[in-house]
């Protein structure tokens, strides 16, 4: 057989990934569990069985052809949670970006579409592989055809062939059906013969072969009340038989030459995993893809090498373009600038500008107007030599954010591409790929810098229209580009680190992770690799005799969901948990900040990302700042290795106190939570005594965890299953306590209809500084994809507004330290907390100011308030 079809039965996958994996999100906030954990049962998938032909299949809907025989069929599944449904559009997107075909049928399900071409293919000698975790399916294996069934979880798989069926189950494929006839399926609310088990119905076909047989043989059953129940329930053994058979002859639309596949295109599916976060899959698809491509036919445009700088070089309205080759800009090397004006393009070497007391004149001056592609990152590296940029006025990459912040391209290219402006090359075309980057010939090098100034300088008219459109000229003028230069300087300025602290939490942590080594040998009562899940399985299963969970090819499953299921049943599990946890301290933040550390200046330089989130949030890279693990205490003191870059000063932290609460008691205008506020009323026992209608001294501690849990998850958009997750209650419980809010907060249910009523009839939402997020998806016909947009239009404009406060409050504070003449500076953001150093002499001015222009950055309908604290290390300061 040189042919072999792999069908995947879709929402089975899915549903499988979404309960085995945490609920993950993109930095567009959209849940991506489900479609993470597909993807890599899918490259596993490619790898391993190389298909010449493939299909993925999915349920067309709630109703099929079933339901005409019993109405109660799937009567008893739960709603999909929300979270999961959101994921399917986005899961058929990376289908076509792997050019996998998929296909859906009106009133036919998934395992129809399945069985109908698997026996196609039988029929035309192809080598069938189905991948689902519904054993319905066992009834489609033959010779050719094969069933991988996912078991707990995602990762592990049983391939059954009609040996390993009879072997594992003892019942041939054609059985199965009759099997389901007699036992029924609780899942696909089948009912079967009550009282028949999988035992029994196994037993009763041993005996009899076929639910035919046995009902013409009933009288040689051996038991009466077996016997009594299957005569009482004969119509019922024949209708679930029906309900349970395959469709193979489903009429689908779709035929073996329609599903050959021939691979797929880097560049797509490198696109759509960037889109969905999934850094760490790249490596596994080859090559990263590129950008869509612009025609390559440019306009002619003469680009003068400049030898010497002179003054008539510039206009005072001039685009300039700064290169380096690395994305790194604290390290690269600046290979030349690019420059555009009314006069034409021109192209300065490194060296020349550097040698040049007029190009350092002229980036200085506070009168000349600079157009960039972002500024950030042009003040860093030009502040790395010495030079420091004043008056860029106008950023490209910004001002194309505020625009349009979905897009995931924001490079110059890709920009003037979508404003009708393509005079220019992508880098790779000039530069090569990834490791092969190098400085071209310098005549396509300062004819590609000097395009690329010309964009700049051409687009920057039509860029502020749209802006000015969008009543985002503020935003962009007032907001984020003073920002950017903030950012700039923070970067640029980096965070102190004491070396010799991260070294001995090292060591402290390496010596933890000894004792609790000892401590398991001891529980244990063997010596062993605690790492090795061939060495750990025996031990807690065989030895220990606790409980198997799961078991995988290679053993017992020691997974850290195992883990915790285990947790009460001996001391041994708490530890191995700890032991894993500190591990993982140890390995990614100590280990990972020394890679990161200056090795001249023991400082930290991260990169805060201002036009990446569709909310407006700053976010953190290399390495992520904003995301030292704070939930075990060896966590919180990798903190203490962040000290102040002089002596006698100190770490200064202020953070908002629950600020995104505050928006959306402003935004909603809600009475109670604007009362609360105003009172200085604990916001979460409030909501506690409105939810369970008792009086603040009755209120207990799970009763405000439960109401912070919702206040909380309100904000985000939280749903019933979301809810009863975070809290450990069903999803029934959940859903009252959504409900019981809402009507104690009218305001808050209120603004919640209305704000998507509004974004259906404009397309998007606004922050209160006007920034804005389309939401096409709100009109969209698919219930799933139209119910993420419906709630990321509830949490995107106070998510949104308590980013641009924040924002406002840096630009603020870093104008009154200056006005002030005091030293301290901006180091950090974190969420909704502002990180500074300052001396020791500066704290009681500190005291006063940081909370004043902080809790003043905006006025509100409630007040803002913001805690501070102070000490030698950012761990004392907190």
């Amino acid at each position: 057989m040189t042919n072999k079809l792999v069908l995947i039965d879709g929402n089975s996958i899915a549903y499988r990934a979404f309960f085995a994996l945490p609920l993950l999100n993109n930095d567009k906030g959209i849940h991506t569990n489900a479609i993470y954990g597909f993807t890599t049962m899918l490259l596993r998938i490619l790898e391993n069985e190389k298909p010449t032909h493939m299909l993925v299949a999915f349920d067309a809907g709630k109703t099929t052809f079933r339901h005409e025989t019993y109405k109660e069929y799937k009567g008893g599944r739960q709603k999909t949670p929300p979270e999961l449904s959101e994921q399917f559009p986005l899961l058929r997107e990376l289908l076509d970006a792997f050019s996998i075909k998929h296909y859906q049928l009106n009133q036919y399900e998934a395992d129809d579409i399945i069985g109908t071409l698997a026996k196609q293919a039988e029929a035309d000698d192809f080598e069938i592989k189905v991948i689902s975790g519904d054993k319905d399916l066992l009834q489609l294996v033959s010779e050719k055809t094969t069933i991988q069934l996912t078991r707990k979880g995602i990762s592990e798989i049983d391939s059954y062939t009609p040996e390993f069926l009879l072997e594992n189950m003892e019942v041939t494929p054609e059985q199965i059906v009759d099997m389901k006839a007699l036992m029924g399926d609780s899942s696909d609310n089948i009912p079967g013969v009550p009282g028949v088990g999988q035992k029994t119905a196994v037993k009763l076909l041993k005996q009899f072969q076929t639910l035919d047989s046995l009902y013409e043989q009933l009288d040689d059953v051996s038991g009466k009340s077996i016997k009594q129940k299957l005569t009482d329930n004969k119509e019922s053994a024949f209708m679930s038989r029906e309900l349970a058979t395959i469709e193979t002859k489903a009429p689908i639309e779709v035929n073996l030459g329609e599903i050959n596949y021939d691979g797929y295109q880097s560049a797509s599916v490198s696109a759509i995993f960037k889109d969905l976060g999934f850094q760490s899959l790249l490596g596994r698809i080859g090559e990263e893809g590129v950008p869509e491509e612009v025609s390559e036919e440019l306009s002619p445009l003469d680009v003068t090498i400049v030898e010497e700088v002179t003054e008539d070089l510039f206009t005072g309205e001039d685009a300039l373009v700064v290169e380096m080759l690395t994305d790194n800009y604290h390290t690269a090397k600046i290979e030349g600038f690019g420059l555009a004006n009314a006069n034409g393009a021109y192209f300065i070497p490194s060296d020349v500008a550097y040698e040049s007391d007029v190009f350092k004149a002229w980036a200085q001056d506070g009168t000349k107007a600079k157009w960039v592609f972002d500024v950030k990152r042009s003040v860093v590296a030009l502040l790395h030599h010495g030079i420091t940029l004043a008056n860029a006025n106008f950023d490209l990459l910004l001002a194309s954010y505020l625009i349009n912040p979905s897009e995931n391209h924001h490079d110059i290219p890709a920009i003037g591409h979508r404003l009708g402006e393509n005079d220019v090359l992508y880098d790779e075309e000039v530069y090569g790929k990834g490791a092969k980057m190098k400085v071209p010939d310098l005549n396509a090098f300062s004819e590609h810098l000097g395009r690329k100034a010309m964009v700049i300088y051409k687009l920057k008219p039509e860029a502020e229209e749209k802006l000015s459109g969008y009543e985002q000229l503020d935003l962009f003028r007032n907001l984020e580009m003073p920002l950017a230069a903030i950012l700039g300087e923070m970067e640029y300025l980096g965070v102190q680190v004491d070396v010799d602290r991260i070294k001995e939490m090292k060591e402290e942590l390496g010596g933890r992770l000894a004792e609790i080594e000892q401590k398991v040998y001891e529980l244990a009562g063997e010596e062993f690799n605690l790492n090795s899940p061939k060495q750990l399985g025996p031990i807690l299963f065989e030895k220990l005799g606790l409980p198997v969970i799961k078991k995988t090819k290679t053993g017992y499953s020691t997974s850290a969901d195992v883990l915790e299921q285990l947790a009460d049943q001996h001391e041994i599990i708490q530890q191995l948990l700890l032991y894993r946890q500190l591990g993982k301290l140890q390995s990614t933040y100590i280990e990972g900040l020394l890679k990161v550390v200056d090795q001249e200046t023991n400082k930290i330089h991260t990169r805060f990302n201002q036009a990446l989130t569709q909310t407006g949030r700053l976010s953190s890279t290399e390495p992520n700042l904003q995301n030292i693990p704070i939930r075990l205490e060896e966590g919180r003191k990798i903190r203490q290795a962040f000290v102040p870059s002089k002596e006698k000063s100190v770490i200064f932290a202020a953070d908002y106190s629950q600020i995104e609460l505050r928006v959306l008691a402003h935004i909603a205008k809600d009475e109670k939570l604007i009362e609360a506020f105003n009172a200085d009323m604990d916001i979460h026992s409030r909501t506690a005594m409105d939810v369970f209608h008792v009086e603040e001294k009755d209120i207990t501690s799970n009763m405000r965890r439960q109401a912070k849990a919702v206040n909380f998850g309100i904000v985000y958009g939280i749903s019933d299953y979301g809810l009863s997750q975070s809290l450990g209650i069903t999803r029934k419980e959940a859903q009252q306590f959504i409900d019981r809010y809402l009507q104690s907060f009218p305001g808050v249910k209120t603004y919640m209809e209305d704000i998507v009523q509004d974004a259906k009839q404009k397309g998007f939402v606004t922050t209160i500084m006007n920034r804005r997020r389309y939401l096409p998806d709100l009109t969209s016909r698919n219930f799933n994809v139209r119910s993420f947009a419906e709630r990321t239009a509830m949490n995107t404009p106070i998510q949104g507004s308590a980013a641009d406060i924040i924002k406002k409050a840096m630009i603020d504070l870093a104008a009154r330290l200056e006005k002030e003449k005091l030293e301290a500076k901006l180091l950090l953001q974190v969420h909704d907390e502002l990180i500074l150093e300052a001396p020791e002499s500066e704290i009681e001015k500190l005291k006063q100011i940081v909370p004043d222009v902080m809790e003043h950055a905006v006025e509100l309908d409630v007040p803002l308030k913001v805690e501070y604290a102070y000490g030698k290390t950012w761990y004392d300061a907190k």
